[in-house]
Order: C-alpha cells, then structure tokens, then sequence
C-alpha cells in the first residue's frame, strides 16, 4: 500500500467520522456493550460482595451462553418482523427496539431483586437481559455489515462499534463500581436500565440498510419462511453458502474463532471476585479502570484499526492472542505483590490494550466473512462459534479456583488459575498462523457479498 494511499485514507477516517450512520454505531455499539457485564463479571462482584461461593458465581455465568446460542434464532430475526416495531421502524430496526426495551426491563427487574431476593429468581431477569443482549447483537452486527458502502467504511463503522463498546464496558467495569460503593448495587443497576436510552434513541435515528432489505424481501418472495423451501433457506442456506464460499478452509476458520478468546472469557468471571478477594477497594478498581483502563482502551482499539490498515487483517489475528496471552498472565503478579496501585494499573493497561486490539482484529475479520441476504444468520454463526466454548467453559472457572485452593492459598490459586488461562491461548496463535499461510487471497472478502442461490 502506497504512502498517498494511506494517508487518503486517514483523512477519509477523519471526514466519516461525522456522518450520521457512523455516529449511530458509536451510540449502537454503547447500547451493545452495556449489559453484556452486567449479567457476568460485574454481577459476580456484585455477588461476592454478597458472600456468595465462588462456584456458584461462575455457574451463573452461564447465563451468558445465550450469546454462544444466538445462532438458533439469528435465521428468524433475518426472515420475520420484530412484534408491535417491526412494520413501523422496519426489520434491522424493529429487533433492535424490541431488544433494547427488554434488556432495560430485565436490568430494573434485577435491580429490584438483587442477590437477597435468592439466586433463582436473579438468574432469571439476568437470562432475560442475556437472550436479548443477544438479539441486539444479531440485529446490531447485521446492520454494521449491510449499511457499510465499501471496505472502508465497514472497517470505520467496526471500529465505531468497538468504541461504542469499550464506553459501555468503561461504564459497567469501572464506574458502576465506584457507584455501587456509594450509592449501592441496587440504584446502579437502575441507572444502567436507563442508560439503555442511547440505544433506543440510536436506534429511532438510525436507517434501514436498503440493499439488506432489498435482498431479505427476494428471498422471502421466491420462499416464503413457513414454507418448506423457505424454511431449508432460512436454517440451512446460511450455513450452506458459508461452506461453499470458504471451501475447506471454513472448518479452520472456524476453530480458529473459536479459540480465539477462549483465555478471556475463562478467566473473566474470577478477575472481579479475584479484586475483592485481595481487598482492593471498588473505588481504586473503578477509579483505575476509568483512567489507565480507559486510556489503554482507546489506544488498543486505534492501534487495531491502523495496524489492519498498514499490515493487514492476518499479522492482526496473529498478534492479537499474543497481547491477550501476556495481559491475562500478568493478573498473577497481583497474589504476590498485594494491593499496590502501580501493578494493578500497569496489568489493567496491559488488558485494557490487548482485549481492544485483539477485538478489532477478530471483528473485522468475521465481518468480512458474510453474504449478503444471510447476514445476521452467518455472523451469528461466527459469534457463536468465537462465545460458546468459552462461555461453556468459563462456568467452571469458580470451581477450578476453589479446587485448587484445596492445595494452595486462595491467593495462589488465583495466579496458578491465570497462568493456565493464558496459556490455553497458544492454540489460538498456531491457527491463526495455518489460517493465514492456507489462505490463498491473504486478506479475505472486505466486505458481505451477494447470496448464492
């Protein structure tokens, strides 16, 4: 890539950044983000601050594993309207409203309730915020692939929705920690339901994607989805035309997403309780994430998107698990240095970097995979593949931490639990390396092509 050509990109960057469609993907990727913690790590600090067993906190993190299941129900937000929206705001924005109202709901229902009003009864509002934190993602990832004009302005509106994200895990990571010191759990999951606000206000400014719609209302003519033809197309055709687009290489891809964050989400339910457990206050962990986290965050996310630019998506994969693997290794230092403000910010800035980087690289890569027509379909397939294993797996994450208590101190536990997350992320990197050495084009499709037929 000639110099010229960068830099007309850059400036091109700069200019987008004003258009409407790519500030509704900041204020959709907000509304994304929200309560994807809030119903995982950020619940589970909640609760151990509650004196619940770490056991039970990582079983009830796999609530989460609505988002690894998307991929059942993603064929029915392709085909059909969303109920009481869909007809007035259209199909991509019908879901994202019908979503957006019952994540709220749920998270005031949660807030009401809170870890006294029984586990039970918690879990379930938080399995209501999960399945439609899920469908948002569905509808919400279709439309930043299907309104995207060309390559770059997908890669621009992947990296608006990323930092849309990483505001709303600020919020829910750091400052509702700081919040619920003050104020209490309960009134700072009421003021997240209300935050959900900036989604559905993206949402109402936000267009169709015509093209999408053009292409979803053909396919609907030629099949209707009650139809037996219609029904095969609608379950069965996205994952036909992703195998007959990739060849054999799709079983790689596949695994390789799988693995990709896997050392992430195993260890996520532990970090928190992992806080706690070492006496960190809520305000110097919420106080640290809004800054050197936050800080880090925004680098991590604006290296991705430049180092994709001027290297490509390959070198990105690869040195994404290579960051996460460090970041997730340095949690352990904390066991033997205690408290001290000066480790904890320098491994929170090391996280903060490599989750954002890495996130950019896995993104844009799975969004360069979709066809038009199966959009939501086959990027729920993709997110399924990259959440479900991990979000399976991270539901034992309390009991392998109490288990190896058994012969360790607490504290040690913790470090040796790190260190063997980070290193089941070496799979990851020897993929991402076949992945890019068979890939004969080198960069993949930048942007969703038609549907086969």
């Amino acid at each position: 890539m000639s110099e010229a050509h960068k830099k007309r990109k850059l400036i091109d960057v700069v200019r987008e950044l004003r258009r409407p469609k790519v500030a509704a993907m900041l204020a959709l990727g907000f509304s994304s983000g929200l309560p994807f913690l809030l119903t995982g790590n950020t619940l589970g600090y909640w609760l151990r601050d509650e004196g619940t067993s770490l056991k039970a906190i990582g079983f009830l993190s796999w609530v989460g594993l609505a988002y690894g299941l998307k991929v059942f129900w993603s064929p029915f937000i392709d085909r059909l309207d969303a109920p009481l929206f869909g007809a007035r705001l259209g199909r991509r924005r019908g879901w994202m409203l019908l979503a957006q109202a019952l994540i709220g709901l749920g998270l005031f229902g949660m807030s009401i309730l809170g870890g006294t009003g029984g586990l039970m009864a918690l879990g379930v509002f938080a399995l209501i915020v999960a399945f439609a934190s899920a469908t948002q993602d569905i509808v919400v990832d279709a439309w930043r692939i299907e309104v995207a004009d060309d390559s770059d302005e997908l890669g621009l509106l992947s990296a608006a929705y990323q930092l849309g994200y990483r505001a709303a895990l600020l919020v829910t990571d750091a400052l509702i920690l700081i919040s619920a010191n003050h104020l209490g759990w309960p009134i700072s999951y009421t003021a997240m339901a209300i935050l959900m606000a900036v989604g559905i206000a993206a949402t109402l400014k936000a267009t169709e994607p015509a093209q999408a719609d053009k292409a979803l209302e053909e396919r609907e003519r030629e099949a209707p989805l009650l139809s037996l033809r219609g029904a095969f197309d609608a379950f069965i055709g996205p994952f036909i035309s992703f195998f007959r687009s990739h060849g054999a290489l799709a079983l790689l891809m596949l695994l390789t997403i799988a693995l990709y964050r896997l050392p992430e989400f195993m260890m996520g339910p532990m970090a928190n309780p992992y806080y706690h457990d070492l006496q960190i206050s809520k305000d110097m962990v919420g106080a640290v994430r809004a800054s050197v986290g936050l800080i880090a965050s925004l680098l991590g996310t604006a290296a991705g998107g430049l180092f994709i630019l001027r290297y490509g998506i390959w070198r990105a994969l690869i040195l994404g698990p290579v960051l996460q693997l460090l970041a997730i290794l340095s949690f352990g230092l904390l066991a033997f240095t205690g408290p001290d403000l000066r480790v904890f910010g320098a491994i929170m800035a090391c996280d903060s970097f490599g989750v954002s980087f890495a996130g950019i690289a896995l993104v844009s890569y799975m969004s360069s995979l979709t066809n038009l027509g199966y959009t939501a379909t086959q990027y729920a397939l993709l997110s399924s593949t990259y959440a479900m294993l991990g979000k399976f797996l991270k539901g034992f994450s309390g009991a392998i931490v109490e288990w190896l208590n058994q012969g360790h101190g607490l504290l040690a536990s913790y470090a040796w639990f790190f260190g063997g997350c980070a290193a089941i992320g070496l799979p990851s990197l020897v993929l991402c390396a076949l992945l890019m050495r068979a890939h004969s084009g080198g960069e993949g499709a930048p942007v969703p092509r038609p549907a086969e037929g």
